[in-house]
Formats: C-alpha cells, sequence, structure tokens
C-alpha cells in the first residue's frame, strides 16, 4: 500500500463516508472508491459493506485497519521524531511554573507542544512564591510561566499561555465576604498581601508579603489582610476559613506569560512558544 492509499482507507475506516472522507483529505469522492476497489482487488477481499444507507467495516477490514492504523502512527511518530532532531529540537524542556495549576489548565498548550515534538520531553518545576523567577535566574529551568508583565531587566516576555478572571481572597467573616462581586476601589484601606509577581493595578503599598501559599492563606483567613489572586484559587484553594469573590467583570485579568532569560530563547523554547499560539 501507498502512503497515500493508507491515508484513504484509514480515513474512511474512521468516516464511514465516502463523501466526508473526500472532504476530510481534500480529494473527490470518486478517487477514494476507485482506491478501495482497486485496494480490494489486490487483497482478494472486501474491506468495506456498502449498500445506499450506510457503510461498515468488514471483519477482514476491521482487522486491517487496527494492524495499519498502529503502523502509520508509529511511522508518523518516527518521522516527526527526526524531524525535531534534525531541527535540534529534542531533549528536555524544564518549565517553572509560578502557579502549578497552570499545568492542568493550560494542557492544551503542552499537550500541542508534546504532540509536535516528540522528542523533547517536558519536565515542570514549582518555582518560588515570594520570587518566581528564581529557578529562571539561576538556570535551573529553561523558561517560566510567570504573570506579566515581565518588567524586570534581563528577562524576555513571550506570548500568553493562559488568561484569567480575578478574585479576591478573603475570611469568612470580612466585610466583602457576602458580596457577589468587588472593584478594585474595595481595596482602598485594605491590607493586600502580595502573592508571586501580582502586577499592577492589584499592587498596593505596603504589601505584607507571605513566605509561602500556606502561610499566605493562614493569615489570610485569619484577618490579617486580602489578597488578589488568579480565579483557579476559587477551586484550587478552598477552605471553609476563606471566602474568594469574584472581581467586577472589566476588571484586568491575570495574565500567564511565557518568559526567558534574554539571549536564552532556544530552539525548545521557540517551540513552546509557537504551540501557545495554536
Amino acid at each position: 500500500m501507498e502512503r497515500r492509499e493508507i491515508e484513504i482507507f484509514l480515513t474512511l475506516a474512521e468516516e464511514l463516508h465516502f463523501g466526508r472522507t473526500a472532504e476530510r483529505l481534500l480529494i473527490s469522492q470518486a478517487r477514494v472508491s476507485q482506491t478501495i476497489k482497486k485496494l480490494e482487488r489486490q487483497f482478494g477481499a472486501a474491506m468495506f459493506d456498502r449498500t445506499s444507507r450506510r457503510v461498515a467495516l468488514t471483519p477482514i477490514g476491521a482487522a486491517l485497519y487496527a494492524d495499519v492504523r498502529a503502523g502509520h502512527d508509529r511511522i508518523e511518530r518516527g518521522i516527526a521524531a527526526a524531524i525535531a532532531a534534525g531541527r535540534g529540537i529534542a531533549g528536555t524542556l524544564t518549565v517553572g511554573l509560578e502557579a502549578p495549576a497552570v499545568a492542568e489548565l493550560a494542557a492544551p498548550v503542552f499537550a500541542r507542544f508534546r504532540q509536535r515534538n516528540p522528542g523533547v520531553e517536558l519536565a515542570f518545576r514549582e518555582t518560588g512564591f515570594v520570587d518566581p523567577l528564581d529557578l529562571l535566574r539561576s538556570g535551573e529551568v529553561d523558561v517560566a510561566v510567570t504573570n506579566a508583565p515581565v518588567d524586570e531587566p534581563g528577562f524576555e516576555e513571550g506570548p500568553v499561555v493562559l488568561q484569567e478572571p480575578v478574585v479576591l481572597a478573603m475570611p469568612r467573616g470580612h466585610r466583602l465576604a457576602e458580596r457577589s462581586e468587588v472593584t478594585l476601589a474595595d481595596l482602598d484601606g485594605e491590607a493586600v498581601f502580595r502573592a508571586g509577581r501580582r502586577a499592577a493595578p492589584y499592587r498596593r503599598s505596603p504589601e505584607p508579603v507571605a513566605a509561602t501559599l500556606l502561610d499566605l492563606m493562614a493569615r489570610v483567613a485569619a484577618g490579617e489582610g486580602v489578597c488578589p489572586l488568579a480565579a483557579h484559587a476559587a477551586d484550587y484553594f478552598a477552605r471553609p476559613t476563606l471566602a474568594m469573590v469574584p472581581f467586577a467583570p472589566g476588571s484586568p485579568p491575570v495574565r500567564w506569560v511565557l518568559c526567558w532569560r534574554s539571549g536564552a530563547r532556544t530552539a525548545r523554547v521557540a517551540a513552546l512558544a509557537d504551540a501557545t499560539r495554536g
């Protein structure tokens, strides 16, 4: 079987419709029909039962599909790996995460990267809570996902990986806890904790800083202050002692972006940046 014949056979076996197969492969329906008839003559057996109402695989066709699909997928992976290696995109890409939940929330981005770059192993590291660029600065990770904007010298900001609205974490008995939404103006007069690299306009001065996430949650629950957090916190950090109230629609979102050291945009980093764009 030639490569195009394999593609036509596999696609028809999945679609079970000559018209949809032709549309998917951008060929004529007659070409699909002719190819299948040619293959059936070569094999001396019918691979599809065709009526005016339905198309179905015969037992021989189903067995052939299982074998050919597995082999075809191995060949495609091998070709992709060879291309990636030829481009220098092989090895390990270590990604530092300011918010570990981004590994799950941006799973389509990382899945797309893996699919396009099978020769690269993705490894995730949780960055420091107070200084989320610490591992990037020391060279322990190749790229980081952090809160935009990245304005520190020595770093370059890449594309957006994920964007989220913001919630305000506060103790259950707080004056704002029963509100359906809050605004930036509601932060006035509050002790506003900083979590990671939280960007303006959520910054307030002076800002109490917690040493760890656990410390932050405990101090907020104890009534020492409030803290704007990315919206996933409402699910990932829910506690009976805390309330998470969303900021009003139109409030600036949290933009999780790629970040790398200036001059360190390697082929693997560039490939991850490409994967964020779809």
